[in-house]
């Protein structure tokens, strides 16, 4: 009970970040305005792109339109290259944060029983979840830090990290690239490329 508790208020501070400043910051990252910052910021634009990708973790920044952006103004390979730096590292930062709470702290915040229940679920699905959860709002930030709370291990994190961050990058580089819109079918393969990487993947990591 504990455990589900404590995701809701993780899920609800993310939200509560959208009411607050989710409207000043609407100004500034629709696709035009994004594309018009990254061209005044140009010497700088790939570390202005990474930086806005990482306080994604902390602030209501749309992550799909600076990756679009990324990809209108680097092409989508470097686009989608930088775009998957700037992911992954807001991940990792995630996972980092929940692994500095120590396991001790950890289980007396949960309890020991949903304690060991929550690394029960990240050790059986929790690549799952983390691959397929890039591409939404909100879970991707609440799933990095569940995943270092829990000690899911950093190997298999990174990996599912990778192949969730990865085709959700490029795809979005290069639709900003072609000058298109969010379409659904972007979404939709968003989720489905990171399950069916890593499926494959996981024949690799058991040898």
């Amino acid at each position: 009970m504990r455990l589900i508790l404590f995701t809701l208020a993780l899920c609800c501070l993310i939200l509560m970040s959208w009411l607050l400043f989710g409207a000043n910051f609407e100004a500034w990252t629709h696709a035009e305005k994004i594309k018009q910052n990254f061209e005044e910021f140009k010497n700088i634009a790939w570390l202005f792109g990474i930086l806005c990708l990482v306080l994604d973790l902390f602030l209501p920044i749309p992550s799909t339109i600076v990756m679009s952006g990324l990809g209108a103004m680097y092409g989508p390979l470097w686009g989608g290259i930088i775009a998957t730096v700037g992911s992954f590292c807001a991940g990792i930062l995630g996972y980092g944060m929940g692994q500095l709470l120590g396991e001790d702290r950890t289980q007396k915040i949960f309890g020991t029983k949903d304690f060991q229940k929550g690394q029960n679920l990240f050790l059986r699905h929790g690549a799952w979840l983390v691959a397929m959860s890039r591409s939404l709002p909100i879970f991707p930030e609440v799933l990095s830090c569940m995943a270092g709370l829990l000690r899911m291990p950093l190997k298999t994190f990174c990996f599912a990290l990778f192949f969730g961050t990865l085709p959700m990058s490029f795809l979005f580089a290069a639709l900003g690239n072609w000058g298109l819109t969010e379409p659904q079918w972007a979404l939709l393969f968003s989720l489905f490329i990171p399950a069916l990487l890593w499926f494959l993947s996981r024949f690799f990591l058991k040898k």
